[in-house]
């Protein structure tokens, strides 16, 4: 399994999270409802949907990763120079992330208390995962003093499967990123048809 230096992979996640979060702040929020709300296709999800899924995800893990660093900190697990990933978070990480340059992804069904039903309130999506990312970011910074792998947190599918911090971390956020470039697709699409480009089908 990889072996990171510790304060390096955060400072990795923390800039990859940035990156998610300047997205939202600068482009989906100048962005027309409409735009936010298409769907390439009926069984395809727009990109408030994208963010309604990563936001339900959030509303589990963060709260999760603050109570893990919280007790790693009054138990005093330290940090440690290095963090090797286990073989079930790095396989869960790889899982979420594209498979080759072109951002292609391995299809999988979200389970049903993680599948977005509704899609409005793009403003709310949008608002609420500015929220978890600036969020996300600070929980980054306090895990610099504690043991990533010592430090563990369930995951949402079972209570009984507990992950290294580091790893929940870098799930998420590769989960995080899987989930950005469909929105990001859906977007494109949105404006290509407003901009009355038929599309090659």
């Amino acid at each position: 399994m990889p072996t990171f230096n510790s304060n390096l992979l955060i400072t990795d996640l923390q800039q990859q999270t940035e990156s998610f979060l300047n997205e939202a702040v600068q482009q989906w929020q100048m962005l027309p409802p409409a735009t936010m709300l298409h769907k390439e296709s009926p069984e395809k999800w727009s990109a408030t949907q994208c963010l309604m899924h990563l936001n339900s995800y959030g509303l589990y893990y963060l709260p999760a990763i603050a109570k893990t660093i919280d007790e790693a900190k009054s138990k005093q697990v330290l940090h440690t120079k290095d963090f090797k990933s286990s073989w079930i978070g790095n396989y869960f990480t790889e899982l979420m992330l594209p498979k080759d340059a072109a951002g292609t992804v391995r299809k999988m069904k979200a389970p049903k208390n993680h599948t977005p039903l509704a899609n409005d309130n793009s403003d709310v999506a949008i608002a609420t995962f500015i929220d978890q990312q600036e969020m996300l970011l600070q929980l980054l910074e306090k895990a610099r003093g504690i043991d990533l792998r010592k430090a563990t947190t369930p995951v949402s599918i079972s209570k009984f499967i507990r992950l290294p911090v580091g790893d929940t971390f870098r799930f998420l956020i590769a989960h995080n990123y899987r989930h950005v470039l469909q929105a990001k697709r859906a977007i494109a699409h949105a404006k290509l048809q407003a901009s009355g480009y038929k599309l090659q089908v």
